[in-house]
This record gives structure tokens, C-alpha cells and sequence, in this order.
């Protein structure tokens, strides 16, 4: 008779083969889906920048393909640019809509796509997205294909848009800047920002996001932050706190990342930021508690704290802006791009001042799209689509 420990371990084994199983076959039949949708999707032949991050290692590769693949298509007004040290996704974009640039495709990971997002958010034109970073958070909360490049170019250039709010941290503290860092994702000061600093590159690299907890354990036992934070409501009331000790403070436009929920109720729509203080205490068992309070919430799916926590806080709220003062300087980051340290910072948000083609436009947009089908470029397009917003 077989040993109780075996039929254990052949029990797990079991289990594991059927839910790879099971998420193979939900991941074969999601593209096959895709695949039909983006057959009906109508080429847009205007004119494309693309924004390539050349420090990506397949980005030559990638460059070639996407040539190949504009040729295939018959869309041959296309220009490549690529950032540098001293000239980042932004100036690139920047550069691409001077020259006439109606699509602007970025093609790198979640720090390119923020930085070509910052110069074409409010301007009227679309973004496309070609991911080729570790993490790719945006483009994955936007279904946008992460590993097909020909599925993700199919939607970067033909019809299909979702209006997305955009995220501005603003450092208080060092005027010699001129615009508000964008985020996409999550922007945050604090303990995630000295997580992300303490990540090795190339362990990201070879392990994708799942460095940063190596980040995340080095920080462990640093001291909290303390300060007065300031959040404004859709209303315009305003909610203070002075004296606040905290581990971090987050603000998230969309709130899920691989495998866990950071922010349940975010929603990169709806012209809110959902801001997030998390604070622990009594060491490994605050940590702890906190890790039961992240995956209660991803399960539920619901911006609830663990009832069994008792060393772990995680405070949600709803708002268009907030303020943070600290008492000493700390780290920030935004789409996980290190900022200046500094003590004072605004969180705002510009609502739906983002065109993103994406696989799947919602209800609004498409009604707004049919309309405008004769339209050339995707200026025409937004007109119709922001008309029976405002």
C-alpha cells in the first residue's frame, strides 16, 4: 500500500498538473478570442512614431520585426525614435508630435510607456503600446498583449481607444521642475520607493518583478515616516491627518500587479486616485500581517483590511489630489522610476486626458468610434469621443 507522505505529494502534484492545465487552456482559448476580434479591427494608415527603449535587450530585434510588419501592413509613414541618457520617452514624443506624428507607439517597458504618456496625454492623439519591459503593469491592466508582438502592433495601429486618466506626482520641493512626473500605475513615497531603488537591475531581469521582494526585505526593518497628509475629495472637502507614522503612502490609477491586488477598487477611468497608507509594526509580525492583508483583499477583491491583522494597517481612500509634508526627506517613485528624495509632494490626476488603443474599447467609445469611422487620424476620432464626456 502506498505511504500516506506519497499519496500526499501525488495529491500536490495532481493539482499543480490540472491548473497548469487549467490556465494554459484559459490562456489558449483568451487568445484565440483576441485573435478574432483584432481580424475585424480596421487599419489606421496615418502616421507612426515609434519611441523605442534601445537598453531593452530584444529592442534591435523588435525594431526589425515591427519594420517587417508596417510593410506587411501597407503602413509605410512610420519613424523610429530612440531615447537616451539625456533624452527620455518624453523629449522623444515630444520631438515625434513636432514632426507630424498622429499615433505614438511606445515600445519598451512601463518606464517608457509613462514618459511617451506624459507628452501625449491632453494633445489628442493615441497611444500605442508594444511591451517589451519585465513587468509591462500598464499594458496588462489595458489587455494589451504582453507576449505577442504582432497582436500588440495589430492594436497599436488600427481603431479601437479607451480614454485613460493619467497620474502626476508633483516634487513641492524642487521648482527647477517643470511638469508633474506622470504615472500610470502606482506612485508612491516611502517604503515602496526604497524597495524599488534596492532592486538589482539584472536580477530584474532575470526574474521579472519577483526581485523586488529581494528590494522589499532589505528595507524590512527600516524606520517609518512621519508627516501630514492631505487628501482632497471628488467634492472638494479635504481629509487631514497631522503626526502620521507610516511605512508608505501610495496612489494608484490602476491597482492590480502579478498575482496580487494592491488597490482593488482602482479604476483608470473614473477620475479618481485611490490612495493608500500602509503601515506595520512588531517587526517580521507586522510584515506578516501585512503580506494577510494584500492577499485578503486580491481574494475578496474587495479594499478591505484582513480582520484578523493586529500589527499591520492599510488605510484606502478616494480622492482627485492629495499632499504629503514629511519631517525628513524620503525616496519616491512612479511606474517604479526613482524621483528626487523629498519631503513635500502632490498626487493629482488628469481625467481621461489619455487616448490608449487597446484591444477592447468600452461601450461609450465604441458608439463614439462608429461615429467617427470616416475619420483619417485619431485627432477627428477624440473629438467625438470626448464630446459626450464633458
Amino acid at each position: 500500500m502506498p505511504h500516506p507522505a506519497l499519496i500526499v505529494v501525488l495529491v500536490v502534484v495532481a493539482i499543480v498538473v490540472v491548473a497548469a492545465a487549467i490556465a494554459l487552456a484559459g490562456r489558449l482559448h483568451r487568445r484565440r478570442r483576441l485573435a478574432a476580434a483584432l481580424n475585424k479591427r480596421k487599419d489606421d494608415e496615418v502616421h507612426y512614431a515609434f519611441i523605442v527603449n534601445p537598453s531593452k535587450p530584444q529592442a534591435a530585434a523588435q525594431r526589425l520585426h515591427i519594420e517587417e510588419f508596417c510593410r506587411t501592413k501597407g503602413l509605410t509613414n512610420i519613424h523610429f525614435y530612440e531615447t537616451q541618457l539625456d533624452k527620455d520617452g518624453r523629449a522623444c514624443a515630444l520631438e515625434a508630435l513636432d514632426a507630424g506624428a498622429d499615433v505614438v507607439i511606445a515600445v519598451g517597458g512601463d518606464g517608457t510607456v509613462r514618459t511617451v504618456a506624459s507628452a501625449v496625454s491632453g494633445t489628442g492623439h493615441a497611444l500605442g503600446i508594444i511591451p517589451i519591459g519585465t513587468g509591462n503593469l500598464f499594458a496588462r491592466n489595458m489587455g494589451i498583449p504582453v507576449d505577442d508582438i504582432d497582436a500588440a502592433l495589430t492594436v497599436a495601429t488600427s481603431h479601437g481607444s479607451r480614454l485613460v486618466d493619467m497620474g502626476r506626482l508633483t516634487l513641492l520641493d524642487h521648482p527647477e521642475e517643470d511638469h508633474g512626473h506622470a504615472f500610470l500605475i502606482i506612485a508612491g513615497i516611502g517604503f515602496d520607493a526604497a524597495m524599488i531603488d534596492d532592486t538589482d537591475p539584472e536580477l530584474k531581469a532575470n526574474i521579472s518583478w519577483l526581485a523586488y521582494f529581494v528590494g522589499g526585505v532589505k528595507n524590512l526593518f527600516a524606520p517609518r515616516y512621519r508627516g501630514a497628509l492631505t487628501i482632497t475629495s471628488r467634492d472638494g472637502s479635504t481629509h487631514s491627518i497631522k503626526n502620521l507614522d507610516f511605512r508608505t503612502v501610495m496612489a494608484g490609477n490602476c491597482g492590480q500587479i502579478p498575482v496580487f491586488s494592491l488597490m482593488p477598487a482602482a479604476s483608470y477611468d473614473d477620475g479618481l486616485l485611490d490612495f493608500e497608507v500602509i503601515d506595520t509594526t512588531g517587526g517580521i509580525l507586522g510584515w506578516a500581517n501585512l503580506f494577510g492583508d494584500v492577499l485578503h483583499q486580491t481574494i475578496t477583491g474587495k479594499p478591505e483590511q484582513n480582520p484578523l491583522s493586529t500589527n499591520s494597517t492599510v488605510e484606502q481612500i478616494q480622492g482627485v489630489s492629495a499632499e504629503v509634508l514629511l519631517e525628513k526627506p524620503a525616496k519616491a517613485q512612479v511606474d517604479g522610476d526613482m524621483l528626487p528624495e523629498t519631503r513635500h509632494i502632490r498626487f493629482s490626476v488628469d481625467r481621461r486626458a489619455l487616448i490608449v488603443r487597446v484591444p477592447a474599447a468600452s461601450a461609450l467609445e465604441k458608439t463614439a468610434q462608429a461615429a467617427a469611422q470616416n475619420a483619417t487620424s485619431d485627432f477627428a476620432e477624440t473629438t467625438a469621443l470626448l464630446e459626450p464626456i464633458r
